[in-house]
């Protein structure tokens, strides 16, 4: 299996003042392509640290981080800009989309900023539009949806570069029960696709749609469990 993901002896180091507080501690894992796992830990565990790192929105202060086999550590902040944007697909919690915009101009809006003509960019966000179960709302406005519909219009967003890893930020945590679970399905669905899906959570149900969950603690891997992912039953 490729490997998409590798992290060797990664450190992140926070100054406040005088302080040094390390949030990451020497962190070494790997992450296959079409690996489907979820990374856990309470307040303080460095999970965000660790999001934030994989997503390139911060690079590390010590240790080297591959991602699809180049060394994204030490990169420019134009060269990460240029890797979150063409590399990782992004989904987060409170959905983030642009209000002013349909559903397929919100879907569209990462291949805009790659500069790709619209006779390109208007059948990809179709297709993707689809692809998450919103062809008939295309054209409505964030405002007009209900939050299970827009965090699909998210999940459509993330995947419009495909993305060599999705990156999940509690992308359940402002859903319902019900509406969860359609959301972690249609993870379930872009897995079986082999889509690389990485969940940042503290929900266990959310973890047990996975096959592998990484808990931290104190910025350091408390345990690495992979396991056959739960299913719901009929």
């Amino acid at each position: 299996m490729t490997k998409l993901v590798r992290l060797e002896d990664l450190w992140k180091v926070y100054h406040v003042g005088t302080t040094s507080v390390p949030a990451l501690r020497g962190v070494s894992m790997s992450i296959g392509e079409g690996d489907y796992l979820a990374i856990m830990g309470p307040s303080g565990s460095g999970k965000s640290t660790m999001l934030n790192v994989l997503g390139c929105l911060d690079r590390p202060s010590g240790g080297h981080y591959w991602l699809g086999g180049q060394d994204v550590s030490a990169l420019s902040d134009n060269q990460l800009s240029d890797v979150r944007n063409l590399r990782i697909g992004f989904v987060f919690q409170s959905f983030n989309l642009i209000q002013q915009l349909t559903i397929l101009q919100n879907i569209e809006v990462p291949l805009f900023y790659q500069g790709l003509p619209s006779h390109q960019r208007h059948p990809r966000s179709r297709e993707l539009a689809e692809m998450v179960g919103l062809a008939d709302r295309a054209h409505h406005r964030p405002r007009e949806l209900s939050g299970g519909q827009q965090q699909r219009v998210a999940i459509g967003r993330a995947l419009a570069n495909d993305p060599l890893i999705l990156l999940a930020d509690e992308p359940t945590g402002n859903l319902d029960t019900a509406t969860s679970q359609e959301i972690l399905a249609l993870f379930d669905n872009l897995h079986a696709r082999g889509r690389t899906i990485i969940l940042v959570t503290h929900e266990e149900h959310v973890a047990a749609h996975t096959h592998r969950t990484i808990r931290l603690r104190d910025g350091r891997v408390e345990s690495d469990e992979s396991r056959s992912p739960a299913r719901p039953t009929a």
